[in-house]
C-alpha cells in the first residue's frame, strides 16, 4: 500500500521516535505522522529492573503505544522493517506493506553486541525488552525452584549461581537487583537464601569505566556490598565462551571456568542491522559504523531524514547513549519537522545533561545531580525514580504512574507516621506536580487525623 508522499514516518518506538511523534501532536504538526514499531508496547528502559523484580507494575514501565498515542492523531504501526529506500523514499514492511515519506526519522535504537564470544547468543541472557525481562524471570524461577528440590549440594549451587557479564551500568544495575531480590525469593521458597551468588564479571579494572555514571563508581562499589547477598566482582575478566551450565573467561593469560545456569550479558551494543544497511559511505559513519549527522540530526547526504538516539552519531559532539539524551532530542527533531514543514530555519540540537542516576538494589540507588553534588540510598532512590516518573511520555500516563508510585512508596513503605511529612516534601519536590502534591496532602491529612499508619 502506498501512502501519500506528503507525511512523515518515524522507524522506531523508543524514547527519541515516541518522543518526536508525541511533540509533533502537540506542536500541531501539518503533516501527517506514522509511527513504526515492531513491538506493541513501549519500553521505558531505565525502569525496567523495576518491572523486572516486581517493584513497578505493566503500565508503568511497558504501556502500550495506542495508550500513549490516543488522541494524538498519530497512527501506530505495529509491523517489522524489512528495508530503508533513502532514494525512493520508502519503508518496507515485513508485511508486504510499504510507506512513501516527505521526511522520515530514524530511532532505531541499538541492539544487544555479543562481540562474537562463543555461545553468548544462545546461551545468555539479554536485558533489553518486556519480552527479555519475562523469559529472565521465568528462568531464574525455575532455577530457584529446581535447587530447592534438589539435593546434589554441586548442582543447587551451579542453580543458585548467577553470572552478570559486563561492569557497565546495564550489569551495575542488573547485579544489585539480583542480589537483592533473589535470595528473597528463594527464601520464600524454603531455601537458604546465603546460598545464593551473583558474580559480575568486568574485562577492565573498575566498573563503570568510561561510562556516563563513573563519578558514582566509589558508592557503586561500596553499595554493592551491602545487598541482601554481596556480589562478587571479576575484573580484568574477558568472556571467551558461554555454555548452558558455565561460562569461561581469560584472565591473567589463563582461561578459568564458573559453573552457572544462567548467564545475563549487558555487555555492550551494536548497530542495528538497518542502519548497518542504509547507502551512506565509511567516511560519513563513526567507527561504530553509525551515521553521521548534522547539529540539526540531519543525514549528511540525505537532508530530508533525521536520525536521533543510539543509532546516530552528532558531528564534533559526542553524547551518551541514554534516555535523557534520546528524548530531548526526539523533542528537537519534532521542532525541525515543524519549521522544515513551515519554510523556516532550523535549530542545532541543544541536549543539557542533568547529571546521572544509578539504580543500586531494591529502594536503594545514587544519583549525581547536574555533576555538582551526589546522593546515595533511598534518597537517591527517590529521586530516581521520581525524576524518571515525571519523563513519561503522556501527561494521562505520568499521572497513573506517578500517583500510583507516591502511594506505595510514601504511604505503604514507611511506618512512622511522624516522618510521612518529610518523605511527602520530598515527594512533591521530587516529582513537581501540582496534581501529585494535592494527592499526597489529603492523604497526609488523613493519616494524621486518622493516626493511620501501614504495614
Amino acid at each position: 500500500m502506498n501512502s501519500p508522499v506528503y507525511q512523515t514516518v518515524i522507524v522506531g518506538g523508543g524514547f527519541t521516535g515516541l518522543f518526536t511523534a508525541l511533540h509533533l501532536a502537540h506542536e500541531h504538526y501539518p503533516r501527517s505522522v506514522i509511527l513504526i514499531d515492531k513491538d506493541e508496547r513501549f519500553c521505558f528502559k531505565p525502569l525496567l529492573y523495576e518491572y523486572f523484580d516486581g517493584e513497578m507494575d505493566t503500565f508503568q514501565v511497558v504501556p502500550r503505544f495506542s495508550e500513549l498515542l490516543k488522541g494524538s492523531g498519530v497512527i501506530f504501526v505495529q509491523d517489522t522493517v524489512q528495508s530503508i529506500d533513502l532514494h525512493q523514499r520508502e519503508v518496507k514492511l515485513v508485511s508486504g506493506n510499504s510507506y512513501n515519506y516527505s521526511n522520515l526519522v530514524l530511532a532505531l535504537g541499538s541492539v544487544t553486541g555479543y562481540h562474537q564470544v562463543e555461545g553468548a547468543k544462545e546461551y545468555a541472557f539479554p536485558f533489553w525488552t518486556q519480552a527479555d525481562a519475562i523469559a529472565l524471570d521465568k528462568h531464574l524461577r525455575d532455577c530457584l525452584q529446581r535447587a530447592v528440590q534438589t539435593e546434589d549440594s554441586e548442582q543447587r549451587q551451579k542453580l543458585l549461581t548467577v553470572v552478570i557479564v559486563g561492569g557497565g551500568a546495564s550489569g551495575v544495575e542488573m547485579a544489585a537487583t539480583l542480589a537483592d531480590f533473589l535470595p528473597h525469593w528463594y527464601s520464600a521458597l524454603g531455601g537458604n537464601s546465603s546460598e545464593i551468588r551473583v558474580v559480575l564479571l568486568n574485562h577492565g579494572k573498575e566498573i563503570l569505566d568510561g561510562d556516563i555514571n563513573n563519578p558514582l563508581r566509589e558508592i557503586a562499589e561500596r553499595e554493592l556490598q551491602k545487598r541482601a547477598v554481596p556480589i562478587e566482582m571479576i575484573v580484568e575478566a574477558e568472556a571467551t565462551a558461554i555454555g548452558s551450565n558455565s561460562i569461561q573467561y581469560k584472565r591473567n593469560e589463563q582461561i578459568e571456568t564458573l559453573a552457572t545456569h544462567t548467564t545475563v550479558w549487558t555487555a555492550g551494543t551494536s548497530t542495528h542491522p538497518l542502519i548497518k544497511d542504509l547507502p551512506i559511505s565509511k567516511e560519513h559513519r563513526d567507527r561504530r559504523d553509525r551515521p553521521l549527522v548534522t547539529p540539526t540530526l540531519q543525514l549528511l547526504d540525505f537532508p530530508e531524514v533525521f536520525v536521533g538516539g543510539d543509532c546516530a552519531a552528532v558531528q564534533d559532539n559526542s553524547l551518551p547513549p541514554t534516555a535523557q539524551v534520546a528524548y530531548q532530542q526526539g523533542a528537537n527533531i519534532a521542532q525541525n519537522l515543524k519549521a522544515l514543514a513551515l519554510g523556516k530555519e532550523l535549530k542545532p540540537v541543544k541536549v543539557n545533561i542533568r547529571g546521572t542516576l544509578l539504580k543500586l538494589g531494591i529502594n536503594d540507588a545514587a544519583a549525581n545531580l547536574f555533576n555538582v553534588f551526589e546522593v546515595a540510598g533511598e534518597t537517591a532512590h527517590l529521586i530516581r525514580q521520581g525524576t524518571y516518573l515525571t519523563l513519561l511520555p503522556t501527561a494521562i500516563h505520568d499521572f497513573k504512574a506517578t500517583t500510583e508510585w507516591v502511594d506505595e512508596e510514601i504511604f505503604h513503605h514507611h511506618l512512622d507516621p511522624h516522618d510521612v511529612g518529610k518523605k511527602v516534601v520530598q515527594a512533591v519536590e521530587i516529582v513537581g506536580a501540582g496534581v501529585v502534591g494535592i494527592l499526597a496532602a489529603r492523604k497526609l491529612l488523613k493519616m494524621l487525623g486518622d493516626g493511620e499508619t501501614r504495614d
